[in-house]
């Protein structure tokens, strides 16, 4: 008889392949795309979210919205907050005034290491808040208003 893969635990096999990456790679801060999941281990999205899952319920990675899941370390402080704010965070922390361009889309997925599609997002979101205006295609944002304490909390 054949060996074959048993179906059943792939998903746990997969946790744990990727948990033993995580434990190899002490500057791993994020998860494996589920593309590279489904690739690499030739499984379906179905069974790469419950390797996931099973990650999450480890306490060992956790979903960040609009980001790739976070690898989750023991005394590591991440800062979880949705990146909309933290974004708004840089008028403040580099004293920007009403007026002045605000970074570019492309500079700030560098920075937070995230796609542009998600950090466009989070733009928009400042925009309908009425932190920052401008925006599209060729155009420069603008910091519209400086967020109050308790609108960045």
């Amino acid at each position: 008889m054949s060996q074959q893969a048993n179906p059943r635990g792939t998903f746990l096999q997969i946790a744990e392949a990727v948990k033993r990456q995580i434990e190899d790679d002490q500057n791993m801060t994020e998860l494996p795309s589920l593309a590279e999941v489904m690739r690499d281990h030739k499984v379906s999205r179905g069974v790469a979210l419950r390797a996931f899952g099973v990650l999450r319920q480890a306490g060992v990675a956790e979903p960040a919205p609009g980001e790739r899941w976070r690898v989750v370390r023991s005394g590591a402080q991440a800062d979880r907050r949705p990146l909309d704010q933290r974004i708004a965070d840089i008028i403040t922390a580099e004293g920007l005034e009403v007026g002045e361009a605000f970074p570019s889309a492309s500079a700030l997925a560098e920075r937070f290491g995230v796609s542009r599609p998600t950090v466009t997002k989070a733009l928009d979101k400042l925009e309908t808040a009425g932190v920052l205006a401008g925006g599209g295609q060729g155009r420069v944002r603008t910091v519209r208003a400086v967020p109050t304490r308790e609108e960045r909390s």
